[in-house]
């Protein structure tokens, strides 16, 4: 291995210590073949509740592991140097946990948290519709209230982890005549059974993890699936996406790391010339800027991480984390098949697994492009002159 991030506490320690042989053992031997079948990896989400990931940043008060963002961007990235699509399945899981545990009554704590800690219970959030991603306030899926339940109607498109588990956290429109917009929405807990359909994807990437579009036909739940108070779904859900920025800025790392780690092997054994091509100035460049990606990437998921276990806003620090990270998978994920040559455009190796993957990390918890306007809104706004 090229380079980690060293664990602060023994603690730590151990933990990183078992998913590194988890992942040796359950994910590594298996993660091509499933990938290339597109096939949902049952085992290995089941050893996930043994480890205890689906519980990972809920408190111990609710039967989680109350990891440290910190701790949980390294195991992130160590999954995601492995197989990327095995940190989505629990990843949405934990936002909508987290909406719950912030927000929810103490009656919804207890009936739920428990269960989303141990895996008995997974699920996701759905936010994203057919016709808005980022701009979240255009959704028009719609919840009336009817007696003691809500009635939707609607859908939603790139759903994770819709197919197999058994509940998700909807964003909803309550009120649609509000204005500004968000203060008509709400978040509400939705179970499989409650009769929403589900239609799988197919993707480019990010394959074996299911995906699915979702619609919602006069679909009933207890009004006290109600997350918090109506009107304040927004808030609730952007609050958890600062940790999925975190994620998948992790997730960056972990995949430009093995596109480094990879590449840096292949280019002391394959020769050109006469000599190993890592002895080739251009080889050289590449290296020199794919490791000097890996290590700033790092140092800003790792300040974004300490911002939130701090409790402070970090929208900025997640949004530059997300950003360069990101990027910087994308960069190396090239730079990696051009290392590799023909050999990293086969299907025989992961070299262009990781090339299909790392688009979704510039799109997914937010876009690029709008990173970059979070980042320069929140320059000014901490930076007044």
């Amino acid at each position: 291995m090229y380079s980690d991030n060293a664990p602060d506490t023994d603690d730590e320690a151990l933990i990183l210590d078992s998913i590194d042989r988890f992942l040796e053992r359950d994910v590594k031997p298996y993660a091509h073949d499933l990938e290339a079948r597109d096939e949902y990896p049952r085992e290995i989400a089941d050893k996930l509740a043994d480890l205890g990931l689906y519980g990972a940043t809920i408190s111990p008060e609710h039967g989680g592991l109350g990891l440290s963002a910190a701790t949980y961007a390294k195991i992130v990235e160590r999954i995601s140097a492995v197989w990327m699509s095995v940190s989505g399945i629990f990843n949405s899981h934990l936002i909508m946990a987290a909406a719950v545990e912030r927000f929810g009554s103490d009656q919804m704590k207890g009936e739920f948290l428990p269960r989303f800690a141990s895996g008995a219970l997974r699920g996701a959030i759905a936010l994203t519709e057919p016709d808005c991603g980022t701009d979240l306030q255009a959704i028009r899926t719609r919840a009336r209230r009817d007696g003691d339940d809500y009635v939707i109607d609607g859908s939603k498109m790139w759903i994770t982890n819709s197919l197999e588990g058994q509940i998700l956290a909807v964003l909803v429109k309550t009120d649609p005549d509000t204005d500004p917009p968000h203060k008509g929405m709400s978040l509400l807990l939705v179970e499989k059974e409650r009769g929403y359909k589900a239609r799988k994807l197919d993707k480019l990437g990010y394959r074996g993890i299911d995906t699915a579009e979702l619609q919602f036909d006069g679909v009933r739940v207890p009004a006290a699936n109600l997350i918090g108070e109506e009107g304040r779904g927004l808030q609730q859900i952007l609050n958890g996406l600062e940790l999925g920025r975190i994620n998948v800025a992790a997730r960056g790392v972990g995949l430009a790391r093995v596109c480094l780690e990879e590449s840096l092997a292949y280019a002391q054994t394959r020769k050109t010339f006469g000599k190993p091509i890592c002895q080739h100035q251009t080889i050289q460049i590449k290296l020199a800027d794919m490791a000097t990606r890996v290590e700033a990437a790092r140092l800003l998921v790792d300040r974004a991480a300490q911002a939130y276990d701090a409790g402070r806003r970090c929208d900025l620090e997640a949004g530059m984390a997300k950003l360069f990270a990101t990027e910087a998978a994308l960069e190396n994920s090239i730079e990696a098949m051009r290392i590799h040559g023909a050999y990293g455009y086969s299907k025989e190796f992961n070299i262009e697994r990781y090339y299909r993957d790392a688009p979704l990390l510039a799109i997914g918890e937010g876009t690029n492009e709008l990173q970059r306007i979070i980042i320069a809104r929140q320059l000014v706004e901490r930076n007044p002159v």
